[in-house]
């Protein structure tokens, strides 16, 4: 709630007495009333929990939060309270939990290379159809400091040496490369 101000109180006795001063702290009574306003509302934007419009619409665009019209701010400052908690804690467990949850159990792999500050994902070509959310949850659960270095898990010479030249004869080095292949098949 703002403060009402009343700038002649704070004057003395002989001073408030004057007319002129009384027409000026009326005058002047408005403008610092906004001012308190405006402190106020800048110190409740610090905080999730008394949000003002202002502060919500710019959690909001920071974000990346499409509120509606209809929505309260009271359901507002809830959801950027649950965006700001859904990232903590982040961990190597939650990490592999979020990337099973999307690529399925064998649809990754996950190394970790402590010593030079890198995470290195190899998405599965089963899973390639998911790499942007791969890369928008590398980005939400891996600390800034650490080099996330993703990319597809390719097929390889050990994976193609359980078909025939025959099977293989039919597909073009990128099918081959970059696509499920599974008795002789490719699954696109």
């Amino acid at each position: 709630m703002a403060k009402e101000v009343d700038l002649l109180s704070y004057q003395s006795e002989i001073i408030q007495a004057i007319r002129e001063f009384k027409v000026l702290s009326e005058i002047e009574n408005p403008q610092h009333e906004c001012v308190w306003k405006a402190v106020e509302d800048a110190v409740n934007d610090q905080f999730a929990t008394s949000l003002t419009e202002n502060g919500c619409k710019r959690w909001e665009s920071i974000m990346d939060i499409q509120a509606k019209d209809t929505d309260e701010i009271d359901f507002r400052r809830f959801r950027i309270l649950s965006r700001l908690n859904e990232q903590l804690p982040y961990s190597y467990r939650m990490l592999e939990l979020q990337l099973r949850t999307l690529c399925g159990d064998d649809g990754y792999r996950l190394m970790l290379k402590n010593e030079e500050y890198t995470l290195i994902v190899k998405i599965a070509l089963t899973s390639k159809n998911k790499y942007s959310d791969v890369e928008d949850t590398l980005r939400k659960y891996v600390p800034a400091n650490i080099m996330i270095d993703i990319s597809l898990l390719y097929n390889t010479y050990e994976i193609l040496s359980q078909f025939t030249h025959g099977q293989l004869a039919d597909y073009t080095h990128y099918d081959l490369r970059e696509e499920v292949i599974s008795n002789g098949n490719t699954n696109k």
